[in-house]
C-alpha cells in the first residue's frame, strides 16, 4: 500500500516510503500498517479484557468482524455515523452505543499514538540539496495532518457533534528522515557491505520529544580488541540506518539499528549531519550499535570494543543488541572514543570538558576550558555562568560541551576546537525551570528515571571547528568543600603538579554511571587516553609544559556538584569566582 514497508520493534513503529504516503482517509484506512495497528490494539484489549470490546458484542472477536469494523471506520469519515449501516452490513452493532463505540475511536488513536514512529522517505528520485523541505512537507506533515482529520472526521460521524477546543497533537510520524545508500569511500572491500545501508540525509523533528529506553545509565569503558567485529557482521540492509556524524573535523559513520531508532536519531541534536562534500572523503571511524552479541562475543572482557585497523587507517566499534546498552551514552561515548583516538594518532591533546569563550562588556575575550569527568560540573557551571554574569557578559559561546581537543596552531597558539553542537544533561543538575525553556527543541530520555537526561542544540557547528585561543584552562573538582586552604578557584604552580591533578581524575560520581562514590580516572577521560596511554602521556606531558610557556592560567575549580545541599549553588558561586578572576586577569 502507500506506506510501503514497515516494523515494529516493541513500542516503535519504522515505516518506509518511496514517493508518497496515504493522500486521503480511505487510503489511510484501506492500509496494511492500519489493519496491524488496530488488530494490536484489539489484542491489547483483550489481554485487560477491556469494557470497550463490548462494542463487539462477543468475545470471539474474528477477522471478520475486524474487517466490519475497517469497513465501518472506512465510511465514517464521509458520511453520519446512523447512515454506515445502509452501506456496511454488521456495522449497527458498533454504532449501537455510540458513546461507547467513541471511547473505542479515541482509545484506538492514543494507542498509535503511544508508539515511537519514525517515517523513512528513501526515494533516490529526488533532489534532496534542492528541496528537502517539500520532501518533508508532502510526507510527514501530510501525514500528521491525514491522521488527525480522520480520527476528527469519525468521532464527529459518531457523536453528531463537533468539539469546542481542538488540540494540534502530533499525530503523525515523531521524526521523519530522507535516507538513500551511499557508495563511500572505504579502504578496503570489508568495509563496502555497509555500502547498501541508507544513509540520513535531512532530518526533521517535532520536539519536545520525550523517549523511555531501556537502560538509564552507562558503565565500564570500550575496549581495544585484536580482531575485526566487521568480519563476522552480516548486515541486513532494511534493518539499518547510518547517521554520517561530524564529529569535530573528523568524519563517523554511526550506524544504528532499528530496534534502538530513538537513541540513533537523537544523534541529530548532538552531532552535525555531514554534507555531500564531507561524505566523498574516506570516514575516520565506523561504529555499529546493535549488532548481533555474537559479533563481538570473546572478542575481549566486555562486549562494547573497538578495533584500530592501522593497515587501513580506520577505526570500527561495535555495541551488541542487548538492552543493557540501550542508552544514548553507548552511542554518543563510542563515538567520541573513536575521535579521541585519532586525535591522538595525530599528536594531539584530547579532553573531557567544556569549552567556552567568553566576550566581556569591555570587549575583553577569554577562552576557558573546563577539563573533568562526566558528573564534575561543567555543562552546570558554564549555563550558572550565564545568569551570574548577565550583567558583565556581552556573549557567551559554547565550543565544546562534553569532549574537544587541544592543539598547537599555525601561530604556535594553544587553540582548542569542540565535537558537538549539542548537550547532554542531566535534568537534576540543571536550574529549575531551564528544561521547560528548552522545550521547543528537547529530546527528553528517561524522564521518570534517575539520570534522566535533556539533549538540545547549544551551539554552531562553524564555531565548534573553528580554532580558539584557550586563555584558562580548570580541572573541574565536584568532591571538595570550600574553606582556606581549599578556594572556589586556585592557581597550579607548575605543569608537573597540574599533569599529575588532571592525572588523577578525581571525581565524586553522580549516579551517570554504575559507579557511586569517589572515583578516579585516567585524566577524567576513560574514552580513548586509557587505552592509548603510552602515547597520551607523552602528548599530554608536551601540552602541560607549552599550557605554562604559554602563560596559560591553569588551575582547578570547586563546583561542589557531589556535595550534597550544592547541586546548585556550588556551580554558580564557582561561576562567580571564574568570573572575577577572568574580570582581573
Amino acid at each position: 500500500m502507500t506506506f510501503g514497508e514497515f516494523e515494529f520493534y516493541g513500542k516503535k513503529i519504522i515505516i518506509r516510503i518511496k514517493n508518497r504516503v496515504c493522500e486521503d482517509s480511505d487510503e489511510l484506512i484501506s492500509s496494511k500498517l492500519f489493519a496491524c495497528v488496530l488488530k494490536q490494539c484489539i489484542k491489547d484489549l483483550q489481554k485487560r479484557d477491556s469494557e470497550l470490546l463490548e462494542i463487539f458484542q462477543t468475545r470471539k472477536i474474528t477477522d471478520a468482524h475486524i474487517q466490519t469494523l475497517i469497513q465501518t471506520l472506512f465510511y465514517l469519515p464521509k458520511m453520519k455515523g446512523d447512515l454506515v449501516p445502509n452501506v456496511v452490513q454488521g456495522s449497527e452493532v458498533f454504532l449501537r452505543d455510540k458513546m461507547l463505540f467513541n471511547d473505542f475511536v479515541e482509545h484506538l488513536y492514543n494507542y498509535w499514538r503511544s508508539f515511537d514512529r519514525f517515517l523513512i522517505c528513501s526515494s533516490e528520485n529526488v533532489d534532496i540539496e534542492k528541496r528537502p523541505y517539500h520532501i518533508f512537507n508532502e510526507t510527514i506533515e501530510q501525514l500528521m495532518h491525514l491522521v488527525r482529520a480522520t480520527y476528527r472526521d469519525i468521532e464527529e460521524s459518531i457523536t453528531g457533534t463537533h468539539p469546542k477546543i481542538y488540540r494540534q497533537v502530533r499525530a503523525g510520524a515523531e521524526i521523519a528522515a530522507i535516507a538513500i545508500p551511499h557508495k563511500f569511500k572505504f579502504p578496503s572491500k570489508a568495509y563496502q557491505k555497509l555500502n547498501p545501508v541508507p544513509v540520513i540525509r535531512q532530518v526533521l523533528l517535532y520536539p519536545p520529544l520525550i523517549f523511555n529506553p531501556p537502560m538509564n545509565k552507562r558503565t565500564g569503558s570500550f575496549e581495544r580488541v585484536s580482531q575485526n567485529p566487521l568480519d563476522r557482521l552480516v548486515i541486513k540492509k532494511n534493518e539499518w540506518v547510518c547517521y554520517p556524524a561530524k564529529v569535530g573535523q573528523l568524519l563517523i559513520l554511526i550506524y544504528f539499528h532499528n530496534s534502538y531508532a530513538e537513541l540513533g536519531y537523537t544523534l541529530s541534536n548532538l552531532f552535525q549531519l555531514a554534507d555531500e562534500k564531507d561524505l566523498r572523503v574516506k570516514p575516520d571511524a565506523v561504529y555499529c550499535f546493535g549488532v548481533p552479541g555474537s559479533v563481538v562475543k570473546g572478542l575481549g572482557q566486555s562486549q562494547t570494543v573497538f578495533y584500530d585497523d592501522e593497515e587501513h587507517g580506520i577505526l570500527f566499534a561495535a555495541v551488541p543488541d542487548s538492552e543493557e546498552f540501550g542508552y544514548f551514552g553507548y552511542l554518543k561515548k563510542m563515538a567520541l572514543t573513536l575521535h579521541n583516538i585519532v586525535i591522538m594518532k595525530r599528536g594531539e591533546l584530547p579532553f573531557h570538558g567544556a569549552l567556552v569563550e567568553l566576550t566581556l562588556k569591555s570587549k575583553n575575550k577569554a577562552t576557558i576550558l573546563l577539563i573533568g569527568d562526566t558528573g564534575a560540573g561543567k555543562s552546570e557551571t558554564l549555563e550558572a555562568l550565564r545568569e551570574a554574569g548577565d550583567e558583565e557578559i556581552t556573549d557567551m559561546h559554547i565550543i565544546a560541551d562534553d569532549m574537544g581537543s587541544v592543539r598547537k596552531s599555525k601561530k604556535n597558539d594553544i587553540v582548542g576546537i569542540g565535537t558537538e553542537i549539542g548537550a547532554f544533561l542531566r535534568l537534576d543538575d540543571l536550574k529549575p525551570g531551564y528544561a521547560f525553556g528548552q522545550m521547543d527543541r528537547a529530546i527528553i530520555m528517561g524522564a521518570n528515571k534517575v539520570n534522566a537526561r535533556i539533549i538540545i542544540p547549544v551551539t554552531a557547528f562553524e564555531r565548534v571547528i573553528k580554532e580558539h585561543k584557550i586563555g584558562f584552562i580548570l580541572y573541574a573538582n565536584n568532591y571538595e568543600e570550600i574553606d582556606a586552604e581549599h578556594p572556589l578557584i586556585e592557581r597550579i604552580e607548575s605543569p608537573e603538579l597540574a599533569f599529575n591533578i588532571f592525572k588523577e581524575g578525581t571525581v565524586m560520581s553522580k549516579g551517570t554511571t554504575t559507579s557511586t562514590g569517589l572515583v578516579h580516572s585516567y585524566f577524567a577521560n576513560i574514552f580513548g587516553p586509557p587505552q592509548y596511554k603510552e602515547a597520551h602521556d607523552r602528548i599530554a606531558m608536551k601540552y602541560f609544559k607549552l599550557f605554562y610557556e604559554k602563560k596559560i592560567y591553569v588551575g582547578q575549580m570547586r563546583t561542589r556538584l557531589g556535595v550534597p545541599g550544592c547541586e546548585q549553588k556550588g556551580p554558580l558561586e564557582a561561576a562567580r569566582e571564574l568570573l572575577r578572576i577572568v574580570k582581573n586577569h
